[in-house]
């Protein structure tokens, strides 16, 4: 396979949660680390950005009901981690939970040849499992990453992650794992032989 690392929304406005703001370090460190082994390897690595306009035209449903956005273009809320180690990175700008929806991420897949994503970042039950969904729908494989991810609920989480791991064929990948698996194409040989059964 050829992976690409996709690092989802790690920016100032999600981890205003205090429930996200508990598990930065992890995330970050572990999302660092893969950004590390992508470009060791020459592995295609992509920071996806949520970022919203004031005039309500990009609000999602739950925004407008609640009469309330963030994360808008140009402020502090919309900008990246400071300890993300994105420099030199392209990035993508999306305005729902999923990468895929109403951006070019498919194009690039294509153009990069990759067949599959490493899921990366906050949060796991929204932006993640819906990214992860509509890979499905695109006939890419998605991954993710356990330790660079969060959730502000992480039962939530787990709901989310037993569906898509078990209907779409996903799979949650250990850190060590995961590094193997952008550094090389290749997931553990157990995991191979399951796929061939």
């Amino acid at each position: 396979m050829r992976p690409a690392l996709l690092v989802i929304d790690l920016q100032n406005a999600f981890f205003e949660d205090p429930a996200l703001a508990v598990q930065r370090s992890r995330i970050v460190g572990a999302c660092n680390e893969l950004i590390g082994a992508a470009r060791d390897a020459g592995a295609p690595a992509l920071i996806v950005r949520t970022e919203h306009e004031r005039d309500r035209s990009t609000w999602t449903l739950s925004m407008l009901d609640d009469g309330q956005g963030f994360a808008f273009r140009g402020t502090e809320q919309a900008e990246l981690l400071p300890e993300l180690d994105a420099e030199g990175l392209p990035q993508l700008v999306k305005r729902r939970d999923s990468a895929f929806i109403g951006t070019d991420l498919l194009a690039r897949l294509r153009v990069w040849g990759a067949d599959s994503v490493l899921l990366a970042g906050v949060s796991a039950h929204l932006c993640l499992a819906q990214t992860a969904a509509d890979a499905y729908a695109h006939n890419v494989r998605a991954f993710f990453a356990a330790e660079a991810m969060g959730a502000e609920s992480p039962e939530r989480a787990e709901a989310m992650l037993a569906v898509v791991l078990e209907e779409y064929r996903q799979e949650r990948l250990a850190q060590h794992e995961a590094l193997g698996f952008i550094r090389a194409g290749a997931l553990p040989a157990m995991r191979d032989a399951h796929d061939e059964a």
